[in-house]
Formats: C-alpha cells, structure tokens, sequence
C-alpha cells in the first residue's frame, strides 16, 4: 500500500512538472511557494535605434463604491475610490463588467477643473477584473506610488480583455465577429470621457496587460497611437494564437493575421511613436528569447524598455514582483491633460459616501 500511494504521489508530481514546463507557471521552488522576493534589475531603456449587449448604448454604470487605504493609516479618500462599473460601447455594442479607480486628488478642490490621464490595465484570459484588486492589488499599489509622488495621479480602469466571453477574441475586430479592438480604442474612450474628467488625446493614455492583456495592450497602442500612447506587457506574447477558444478571427484572411502580428508589423510597417516596457525572466518564462529580438527590432521614433527579472514563472507572483515600477513607469510616460471646462462631467455617485 506504501508502494501503491509512493507511486500516485511520483505520477502526479510529474503530472504537475510536465504542465508547469508546457505552460510555464513557476519558474524555481521559491516562485510556487511564493516566497521568492529577489528584485529584478532596473527598467532598461532601449539604446539602439460580459454583459449581454441587447440594450448597449454606450456608457458607465456605476454599481458600488468602496476606499482604498493607504499603509499609512490615513483616514477618509486618502488612498483614493474604487468603483465597480459596467462599460458598454456604443460602436460595437459591446459590455465588460471593471473597476474604476479614482485617485484622492479626484475629489480635492483644488482640482476641480482638472482632467487626468488614464490607465488602463488587462487580465489575462478568461480572467477576471477582481484578480487586478485582489491578487495583484492594483489600487493600493497606485495609491502607494501616487502618494510617494513615484507617479502623477491617475484614473485607473481594470477589467479583463474577454469583452465577448467564453470567446478569446485577443483583441481583434473579429470579422463578422465581436469587435473588440473597436471597445477598446473607442468605446471604452469615450464612455469614460462622458463620466469623468479624462483626457481624450493618446499622450493621456496609456495600457497595461499580462499574459493575454500584455500582448492586447502591446497590440492595441502599436496599432492605435492614435488612442495610446504608451503600453506595459507583462509576460506578453508578440503574435495571437489560434485555438478552440479563438476559433477563426481573420476571417481567411493573411493581411489581417499578419497585421496583429507584432513581429511581422516592426519588420514591414512604420514603427508607431509610442513608447513600451516589455517583461520577462531569464528563467521560467517561455517568452524571454521572444523578448530579446523583439527589443532588438524596435526602431525610433518607437521607444522600448525592459525589465527582466531573474527567474519566476507566468503567474501573478511574479506579476507582482514586477508591478512597482512597471505602474509608475508607465504613468510617467503619460502626460496631465488641459484643464476641464466648468461644465465637465462630476465624480459618478457614490452610494457609500
């Protein structure tokens, strides 16, 4: 019986590597026990050259309202508001339950009449918005920096990038399909426009994923400067699968498949003038060779940065390991809009203040 239970034991052990290899969860011991704390080295600049969609017209619905704290035990709006939402997009009639996070400095006087810039931040797939508050703990982590002055105040919107679930679109305007690249560089833009006090140009935008939400935020700025103007990929990858979760999303079509090809766009098109951070592990991540060329192809006025930690797996440990300075770096990429007219849209209600 000893012998029979050894031998379970050993077969679902190698069960378990054999996936962790495939899929890459962990990279060491110290990552899957979660106790692996060393620190990555700096960014490194680049040197060289659902809801169902039946009544969608567009908009925020604001569901509940809730404080951030902040670790220094201040009392009140110090760490800013988390609101959950549903956004729904006029244009492709799509809805994607989130989380809004306003910062503190949303609710003082002195900037009444002022815009923010805003973040917005990706699961992987399917994922799930509540991950981003609390696995990864997004809010405080911005509330932390926001008040530590490491980054501007900025509007934060989480949500996951399955706008059209059980479907992996990958963020693609699938043809005669979801059209979630439209949500995203559209809709989602001008919902949040018409709630709060945003800017509307690329240079207050920025976008930030992992896994599947790195390469869709990766994708959506290199294909839309027009609507982003920085981007973070966490453990992202550079060109979209095609599996039984995404079923066809090009329709046939080559040009279209090559166009989301991240790769393929920095060796046949203009590079955009964004700039971008990109993250890996030397050991754990299957995506680090992947990695290297990529910033190895990126020419100005395209801008790449990187922060390669030393091991750990694709999961949210290590996520979270790298979060700190992948969230204010890419805030300082971004710029304060002009002042808000008199006339702009207030704080959505807050059913507990």
């Amino acid at each position: 019986m000893g012998v029979l239970l050894l031998n379970q034991i050993l077969t679902l052990a190698l069960l378990g590597l054999a996936l962790n290899n495939y899929f890459g969860f962990y990279g060491s011991w110290a990552d899957l026990l979660g106790t692996d704390t060393s620190q990555s080295a700096p960014i490194v600049a680049d040197q060289g050259p659902g809801v169902p969609p039946a009544e969608v017209t567009g908009g925020v619905q604001v569901i509940g309202t809730t404080r951030v704290p902040l670790i220094s035990g201040r009392n009140g709006d110090a760490g800013g508001r988390l609101q959950q939402v549903v956004i729904s997009g006029a244009t492709s009639r799509l809805s994607s339950p989130a989380y809004i996070y306003l910062p503190p400095q949303y609710f003082e006087e002195r900037y009444a009449n002022t815009r923010f810039p805003v973040i917005v931040a990706l699961t992987g797939y399917p994922g799930d918005a509540r991950n981003l508050v609390t696995r990864m703990n997004m809010p405080a982590v911005a509330a932390r920096a926001i008040d530590r002055r490491e980054m501007i105040p900025t509007i934060m919107v989480l949500m996951r990038p399955t706008v059209a679930p059980p479907r992996d679109t990958e963020c693609v305007d699938v043809p005669g399909g979801p059209q979630a690249e439209t949500y995203f560089t559209k809709d989602l833009k001008e919902a949040m426009a018409g709630s709060f006090r945003v800017g509307t140009d690329a240079a207050n935008w920025g976008i930030l994923g992992a896994s599947t939400g790195g390469y869709c935020a990766l994708k959506i700025a290199m294909r839309h400067p027009e609507a982003y103007s920085a981007a973070v990929s966490l453990s992202g990858y550079f060109k979209p699968p095609i599996d039984a979760t995404t079923g066809d999303l090009f329709g046939g079509s080559r040009k279209l498949r090559n166009e989301n090809d991240m790769m393929w766009r920095l060796d046949h098109l203009p590079h955009p003038p964004i700039s971008v951070l990109v993250t890996s592990s030397r050991k754990g991540e299957s995506n680090y060779p992947s990695t290297l060329a990529f910033l190895r192809a990126v020419k100005p006025p395209m801008q790449a940065a990187s922060l390669i930690l030393p091991s750990g797996g694709h999961n949210f440990n290590t996520w979270i390991r790298e979060l700190p300075q992948a969230l204010p770096w890419l805030a300082q990429q971004l710029h304060m809009p002009s002042p808000a007219s008199p006339g702009s849209p207030a704080p959505a209600p807050s059913p507990s203040s």
